[in-house]
């Protein structure tokens, strides 16, 4: 399975408390409209340690339904417990998820040797895998040795790295032949260089024809066009983690009128002093 250019890291909108499937079905819209290769719902960009699992299903039911095969679901099914893990997955392979993308179990911190056995149990439901390396959300990192072993299970196809290293891109592929995707929006055009294929993108959520850009100048070898694109919106990709994604991206989508600014607890809304410096940065992106 391939894996490459933009896929959109899906916000979980709300109104009054609950999940607002009308409104998900306008963003899934929007993102087909901009042409964009896949969307992954329920990922950390979409709240999901907030939402219940009934309510985690359902929207990645719902996403697989609209979308009705025009780009690939890449469904957020990760889970700390192996068996939530393997639970979900099933539910999402038989709603017709393309992939699932499995995030490093947070806060139990497992060893090395519990990750490999942890991704490889979830890997053979038969569901390609989309690792989620994020250490500053996860607390431990999945070790480049550990993603080569991983990488020789025929359903494990990329990796999500989202740990600030555009070295680890090339580590990664020194031994192995696994798929990268950056896992940041202002590392997509410096990871592509070294190999990456492409962006799992929080900014996509509001910018998604500018990230498109980005990557689909990189793959058609106008590397010029991506530079100039990038630094276009380089303060902007910054801007979407002024405070703790997904705030600057559901902030600056509600102050352009496309949602309502509404999240769960524990995530709130963004500080009066750094929405300020979001405007600013928005406008001087011109969007």
């Amino acid at each position: 399975m391939q894996i490459q250019g933009v896929n959109t890291a899906l916000i979980t909108p709300f109104n009054n408390g609950e999940v607002d499937f009308n409104k998900v079905d306008e963003l899934i819209d929007m993102q087909l409209e901009a042409g964009v290769e896949g969307l992954v719902p329920m990922g950390t960009t979409g709240e999901s340690p907030t939402l219940s699992t009934d309510e985690h299903l359902k929207l990645i039911g719902n996403v697989i339904s609209r979308v009705d095969g025009r780009c690939k679901v890449i469904a957020g099914t990760g889970s700390n417990s192996t068996f939530e893990a393997i639970h979900q997955t099933k539910i999402a392979k038989s709603m017709g998820a393309d992939a699932c993308l499995q995030v490093t179990p947070y806060y139990n911190k497992p060893t090395q040797e519990g990750l490999y056995s942890h991704f490889s149990k979830v890997a053979d439901i038969g569901l390609p895998v989309v690792l989620y390396n994020v250490p500053g959300r996860a607390g431990v990192p999945i070790a480049v040795d550990t993603i080569a072993r991983l990488g020789k299970h025929p359903n494990i196809v990329a990796v999500k790295e989202a740990g600030g290293s555009v070295e680890r891109v090339s580590m990664i592929l020194d031994v192995c032949d696994i798929t990268v995707l950056s896992g940041d929006d202002a590392l997509t055009l410096p990871m592509m260089s070294v190999g990456a294929k492409g962006v799992i993108s929080v900014l996509a959520n509001f910018c998604p024809r500018a990230m498109k850009e980005i990557t689909d100048s990189f793959l058609a070898g106008d590397w010029a066009k991506a530079q100039e694109v990038h630094r276009k919106y380089y303060r902007l990709m910054r801007g979407m983690f002024i405070e703790t994604n997904p705030i600057s991206v559901k902030t600056a989508m509600a102050v352009r009128g496309i949602i309502e600014e509404e999240y769960r607890l524990p995530m709130s809304p963004m500080a009066p002093e750094n929405r300020e410096k979001l405007i600013k940065i928005m406008e001087f992106a011109g969007c």
